[in-house]
């Protein structure tokens, strides 16, 4: 099987879906330049669980796990099939860590059909969804991360999708390509540790912007996946696209051995978010 890269992608609002921006255009180029994959693992930040779970069922639905939105939102289906056969592979390359297997109570939500409806758009690669286990500490998800890489010799993308920097109460609607200081300063320590040490990447919860950066730790996490990734294979990461949005939320993506897409500074940023939702009431 041919080796597979992986990559950790800032999906932002769910209205990324219907638009056509920098960032979008960013996952599509990610879609069409990597190699057709066996499957695809995503590490999403909206399956925030007390416990690592992986799905198994055949063909996972599609959750609409957000509020407020446009209908058009609410319409979209990622009819991608599951592929239980290779949740004990997941299993085993886990150990000594235990990961269960999710029959029936999850799927795919937003964080994940969010940004592969552009990558991916024919959803025709089997998709299967590892929770973010609630109770770990970042180190412990980087060493996940550092394990889950031998995937990649099995013909296995690796996805992690969240936002670097995610702060719902201090966004500013009013300006959605603003970036606070803080959030500045935080986006690029990460970008410093992920090129330089990759493997050090859980002390970032450690610098003094994090409590602003990630107040909630579930959207910051799917990075040390790719850190751990990046680590284990001693291969360099890459930031794909980088920039803010609606002050308070990094939109910076970032690949291990994903050829650097074309830039598209052209290409507008984040738009009108398009719900009269408070943001932590959407689900954002």
């Amino acid at each position: 099987m041919t080796t597979m890269p992986a990559a950790f992608l800032g999906h932002g609002s769910p209205m990324n879906v219907l638009e056509r921006n920098r960032w979008t255009a960013c996952w599509r180029a990610v879609g069409a330049s990597v190699p057709r994959p066996r499957a695809i693992l995503m590490v999403s930040a909206h399956w925030y669980v007390n416990s690592t779970a992986v799905t198994a069922m055949a063909r996972p639905r599609t959750i609409h796990d957000f509020y407020g939105f446009p209908q058009a939102l609410f319409d979209v289906q990622y009819p991608a099939p599951g592929l239980p056969d290779l949740v004990g592979e997941i299993a085993q390359v886990a150990r000594p860590d235990h990961v269960g297997a999710d029959h029936d109570s999850w799927g795919l939500d937003h964080g994940t059909w969010s940004v592969l409806v552009h990558a991916f758009p024919a959803a025709d690669l089997p998709v299967l969804q590892l929770s973010i286990n609630a109770g770990k500490p970042a180190a412990w998800h980087l060493a996940l991360g550092a394990r889950l890489a031998a995937l990649r010799e099995r013909g296995v993308l690796l996805m992690g999708s969240g936002n670097v920097v995610h702060n719902l109460a201090a966004m500013d609607r009013r300006n959605p390509d603003a970036a606070y200081d803080w959030g500045r300063r935080f986006d690029e320590a990460a970008w410093e540790i992920l090129r330089e040490a990759p493997g050090d990447a859980a002390r970032l919860v450690e610098h003094p912007d994090y409590p602003r950066a990630a107040p909630t730790a579930e959207h910051f996490l799917p990075l040390m996946y790719l850190a751990g990734f990046a680590a284990a294979t001693g291969r360099p990461v890459t930031r794909l696209v980088d920039g803010h949005a609606y002050g308070s939320i990094s939109m910076a993506s970032y690949g291990v051995d994903v050829p650097c897409p074309p830039t598209a500074a052209h290409l507008p940023g984040a738009g009108e978010l398009a719900t009269e939702a408070p943001a932590d009431g959407s689900n954002l």
